[in-house]
């Protein structure tokens, strides 16, 4: 599989929903496959809240894989013998597109606190901007999973004929409280860190030593993306064999791995990149310009293939089976395909329980107009 990752800049500006613009900005992405002659099989990508445009493949060096890997390659359901794959990292993320850790061209100074909230929409038509320079007028079909997800629904409405096949996982058309309300405990921990100082903390000590606010909101959101059936298969009760049961600060295994998910990543994640994706998936709401679900629908062409997972307590399945009823009571029952996966995995198993879906998946890659 031929991977290649490139950042690309555009010296032009990008108008963001809030009124800010940005005068200009970068985009890093990566493709695997080739493009064929007509550019007619790009499979856009779109990865979750804190992914990267790393999407499958290994680097040199590398021990872990693309976050699809399982997904995504030669012979695989999304087969890039056949099909060129493109992923492109959000703004806002710290992986090499424009984020908070940037220079404002107009002060000489990194943005941090004043760089502006960026929506869905605003990511979508910066990706648009990409595709149009690589020559791509119309992808062959578009994927994502949860904030992915929510970014090829925003395409499937946005830019409807830029795609005949949208797939969406583990999502929703408008995040509600329960997610915000775990996306808080993050937020909150993150501002009231006093490393954290106002955003103008030392990135280099971050890296090095994490931020403490950020793990513990961390943990918080990771117990959102499993569920109370993978944790008890995972950890059951078990107690970490070096400790003592009677030693207050004595853990249990499942202690000890939120530990290492939470530090770990408060050294990798940039925190302020961390509010502003937070904020941009609780203001996510495809209906906002509209008067209902159904008039926020309307504009779809593509065929929709909608896969939730049973044991998603994030993004719960009755949520995209709203889209799927408010589709068919439409009349547009013919173009849209609605699978509930059975899983105690939770969130994640978008990521993780990949033989369960990936037949379906292949299956609207081939579904002809």
């Amino acid at each position: 599989m031929k991977i290649e990752t490139k950042i690309e800049h555009f010296n032009e500006p990008l108008y963001l929903e809030s009124g800010r613009i940005f005068s200009s900005f970068k985009l890093a992405y990566e493709t695997y496959g080739e493009l064929n002659a007509d550019k007619s099989n790009a499979v856009v990508v779109c990865h979750a809240l804190t992914g990267s445009h790393h999407a499958a493949g290994r680097y040199d060096g590398d021990t872990k894989a693309g976050w699809w890997d399982s997904l995504i390659g030669d012979g695989k359901a999304v087969d890039t013998t056949k099909y060129f794959v493109i992923c492109v990292n959000i703004i806002s993320s710290p992986f090499g597109s424009t984020c908070p850790l940037d220079i404002d061209e107009s002060r000489g100074k990194e943005y941090r606190m004043r760089f502006p909230v960026v929506v869905i929409s605003d990511v979508v038509n910066a990706q648009r901007r990409l595709f149009e320079r690589l020559g791509i007028k119309k992808a062959h079909a578009i994927i994502g999973g949860s904030l992915g997800g929510m970014q090829a629904l925003c395409f499937a409405i946005e830019h409807s004929d830029f795609c005949d096949r949208v797939i969406a996982l583990a999502t929703t058309y408008a995040t509600q409280a329960w997610a915000i309300a775990f996306n808080k405990i993050a937020i909150e921990g993150i501002l009231n860190d006093p490393n954290f100082d106002n955003g103008n903390y030392d990135k280099e000590a971050i890296k090095e030593n994490g931020l403490t606010g950020m793990a513990i909101g961390r943990m918080a959101g990771h117990i959102s993306f499993l569920s109370p059936y993978s944790t008890k298969s995972k950890f059951d009760r078990k107690y970490v064999d070096t400790d003592g049961l009677y030693e207050l600060k004595g853990r249990f295994e499942v202690d000890r791995y939120m530990e290492y998910n939470g530090y770990n990543f408060s050294k990798r994640f940039d925190p302020l990149c961390y509010l502003y994706i937070a904020k941009m998936m609780n203001v996510f709401d495809c209906t906002r310009h509209y008067d209902s679900l159904k008039d926020a629908l309307a504009p779809i062409k593509a065929k929709l293939t909608l896969i939730s997972f049973s044991g998603d307590m994030l993004f719960m399945p009755r949520e995209m089976r709203e889209i799927y009823d408010s589709l068919v009571d439409m009349g547009r029952k013919n173009m849209v395909e609605y699978i509930d996966i059975s899983s105690d995995y939770g969130h994640d198993a978008f990521l993780v329980e990949v033989e369960k879906f990936d037949f379906y998946i292949k299956r609207a890659l081939e579904w002809k107009k």
